[in-house]
C-alpha cells in the first residue's frame, strides 16, 4: 500500500534543531559533529587489527588507537546513528525505497561506479582540508575556526 510522501520539514526549524543537536555534543560530548573522522578511526581499526606495529608507528593512525580503541569512538557511532536516522526519517516520511537516481542517459552500473569514484575524490578533499564539509561548517563554524 503505497501512500504520498509528507512534505519536507521546515529548513529554519530545522537548521534550528540541528544547532540544538551541536550545542547538546558539544555538552555531552566535549567534541562536534562530523564524519570525516568516522572513516579515519575505522581504516585505523582495520590497518591496526591487520598489522597492530605499524598503526601504532603511523603518526595519523595511532591518534585514533588510544583510549578503548577505534571501534567505540564518538563519531564511528555517530555515522551510525545518522544511518538509522535516515532511514527512519525515509519510513516515517514514506520515501523509503530502494532504487537509484539517474540521468536518461546513464546506466545504473555507470551511476555506481561514478558515486563510487566520486566518493572517494570527496574523501580525499576532507582528509586535505582537515574535515568534511559537516565538520568544517557545523562543529570548525562554530568554534571561529579559520580554516573553516
Amino acid at each position: 500500500m503505497d501512500r504520498a510522501p509528507r512534505p519536507y520539514a521546515n529548513p529554519y526549524l530545522a537548521g534550528f534543531a540541528l544547532g540544538l543537536v551541536l550545542l547538546a555534543a558539544f555538552v555531552v560530548m566535549g567534541r562536534g559533529l562530523g564524519a570525516s573522522g568516522a572513516f579515519a578511526s575505522s581504516a585505523a581499526g582495520v590497518v591496526s587489527a591487520v598489522t597492530p606495529t605499524r598503526a601504532a608507528g603511523n603518526a595519523y593512525f595511532a591518534r585514533y588507537l588510544v583510549g578503548e580503541g577505534p571501534w567505540v569512538d564518538w563519531l564511528l557511532i555517530e555515522i551510525v546513528g545518522v544511518g538509522i536516522g535516515g532511514f527512519l526519517s525515509a519510513w516515517v516520511g514514506g520515501r523509503l525505497r530502494i532504487d537509484i537516481e539517474r540521468g536518461p542517459r546513464f546506466s545504473s552500473r555507470a551511476r555506481l561506479i561514478t558515486a563510487f569514484i566520486a566518493g572517494a575524490v570527496m574523501g580525499l578533499g576532507a582528509v586535505l582540508a582537515r574535515g568534511c564539509t559537516s565538520g568544517q561548517a557545523l562543529t570548525s563554524g562554530a568554534l571561529l575556526s579559520v580554516g573553516s
